[in-house]
């Protein structure tokens, strides 16, 4: 599986550039699914933004942006859907579009759906949106966990370093550079902040940054 981790979703032309070189294919020939279900973890989401994630709200423009298809696929549901209906909707799909919330919730759903112990089969592109992204980390860290039924801080651990994201966003003055960086001495582990502008793409275990914006790396130390 290919990685595209953004912190603001596809925002700028470089990063729209890198999702389409990670298709290897342009979006209108390409399918996709859109999972919205870390947004139910999260004390400030629900129905409305859910919505605007689905139908390409102000700002939250990736399921519009010209697919040859647009499905959800609601983790949450799958464990009563049953394997064999679902796991061909994802196999067929090109690219997984994950919204943010809380990525500890997401973590918890793709475990008990099946669909993490699917991921290393699947030959397709994870898009992740905030949370969408941090679920493939070890750690997100105890400040950025919102779910009241969150055992700790720890998600997927599919890559070896952690994310800080929006940083600098209007809407959470509280994401700096400065808080990243105090964030970043606890993580225990590698670690990049991101602002909206920023994503990083992993293939294979190499990590490219992708910018138009302002980001960081931590190192473990």
């Amino acid at each position: 599986m290919k990685l595209l981790l953004t912190s603001g979703g596809i925002t700028n032309p470089s990063i729209e550039a890198a999702l389409v070189e990670l298709l290897g294919k342009p979006v209108a020939e390409s399918r996709a699914l859109c999972i919205p279900t870390a947004q139910w973890g999260h004390p400030m989401l629900g129905p409305e933004s859910v919505r605007s994630f689905i139908t390409g709200g102000p700002d939250r423009g990736m399921t519009t942006m010209g697919w040859a298809s647009v499905g959800v696929l609601e983790l949450s549901a799958l464990p009563t859907t049953g394997r064999e209906r679902w796991e061909p909707w994802v196999r067929e799909a090109d690219v997984l579009l994950v919204d943010g919330g809380d990525a500890t919730y997401l973590c918890h759903w793709m475990r008990e759906s099946g669909l993490a112990d699917l991921l290393p089969a699947l030959d397709m592109v994870w898009a992740g949106l905030s949370a969408g992204s941090m679920v493939m980390t070890p750690r997100i860290g105890d400040d950025f966990v919102s779910w009241s039924g969150a055992p700790d801080d720890r998600t997927l651990g599919v890559v070896d370093f952690s994310i800080f994201p929006h940083v600098g966003h209007e809407m959470m003055p509280e994401n700096t550079m400065a808080a990243a960086e105090q964030w970043a001495a606890g993580i225990g582990g590698p670690s990049y902040a991101l602002d909206d502008q920023t994503a990083l793409v992993v293939v294979d275990g190499a990590v490219e940054v992708v910018s138009e914006g302002t980001w960081r790396f931590f190192d473990a130390g």
